[in-house]
């Protein structure tokens, strides 16, 4: 699994898309609308650090981390920083639309609220709308208003952005939301997977600022989009062990590391693996060793 792509990551992955950040402002936030003709065939599964809506146009494949779906008509898809996915085309005859977006961007004129919260957005919720001849109609025509908007001159050009996406997210709220997605044949064995990959990406701890972020079960479950109970389920047949004693055992593999590798004290490697005190760090490895910290360093003196 992909670590998240920031905005940036995007303009880099994509780089033949012009870019147009928002600086009108202080604190406005950032929005872009693109044409899909130019878009990758492929994108890595990851967590994004925006939201998108696309308009595809096109066949291919919708990844999620236990389900997946068959997008072989023209349909609305809606992506958000917390739930991770991949898209992978059958054919290169791609069209449509799409745009990317801050929540600042869009909270910054009238509020709709947390859009993890909306039925668009929320985990777990179905984010996407195959659409007809109308409907597609009606979208096509907000998404070239956009195209069109973006390039002027005017003004007050980015409150009509906003205007329009608004009127995108109501006119797909009074949509069905597909019911197509299919289970993996091996859910489990993907879902441990994809576990066992964003455990190895949170490693190794480069310096102490740069501290270890997921560290419980139902932490890792918020990335992967899933409840915590599938996880642990999955990675219990899988490997065997237990999603705790999984990351349990991946983060005494890198105390060990550090002890042995770098010449931080032990408060630094207590905060950098993400102790609050270094104390409740020298418990955690006496007990899953039996040695305390300070014990590894005599040994290789």
């Amino acid at each position: 699994m992909e670590s998240k792509e920031t905005i940036n990551g995007f303009y880099l992955r994509n780089a033949s898309m012009e870019r147009q950040d928002v600086v009108t402002a202080p604190g406005v936030g950032h929005f872009n609308v693109f044409s899909r003709e130019n878009c990758a065939l492929i994108s890595p599964y990851s967590r994004r650090d925006y939201y998108k809506i696309s308009l595809i146009i096109g066949k291919g494949k919708l990844h999620y981390a236990d389900k997946w779906i068959y997008v072989d008509r023209p349909a609305l898809l809606f992506s958000n920083p917390v739930v991770p996915y991949s898209w992978e085309t059958d054919d290169e005859d791609q069209k449509g639309w799409f745009c990317l977006f801050t929540d600042q961007f869009l909270q910054n004129g009238i509020r709709l609220g947390n859009l993890q919260d909306s039925q668009l957005f929320k985990i777990g919720g179905t984010p996407v709308f195959f659409v007809d001849e109308e409907q597609q109609k009606t979208i096509s025509d907000l998404f070239t208003k956009m195209m069109t908007e973006i390039e002027t001159e005017y003004m007050h050009k980015y409150d009509m952005l906003r205007a329009c996406l608004h009127l995108l997210i109501h006119e797909t709220m009074k949509m069905q939301p597909a019911e197509s997605f299919e289970p993996y044949q091996n859910a489990s064995q993907r879902v441990a997977s994809l576990f066992m990959e964003l455990l190895e990406r949170q490693f190794p701890i480069d310096s102490p600022e740069a501290f270890l972020k997921l560290k419980t079960p139902n932490d890792y479950a918020q990335n992967l989009s899933i409840h915590v109970n599938s996880l642990n389920r999955a990675v219990k047949e899988m490997t065997g062990k237990t999603t705790s004693q999984q990351i349990t055992s991946r983060i005494i593999q890198e105390a060990n590391a550090l002890l042995k590798h770098t010449d931080w004290n032990i408060s630094e490697i207590a905060y950098g693996l993400g102790f609050e005190e270094p104390a409740y760090f020298t418990n955690f490895f006496k007990k899953q060793t039996g040695i305390a910290p300070n014990a590894v360093r005599t040994e290789i003196v």
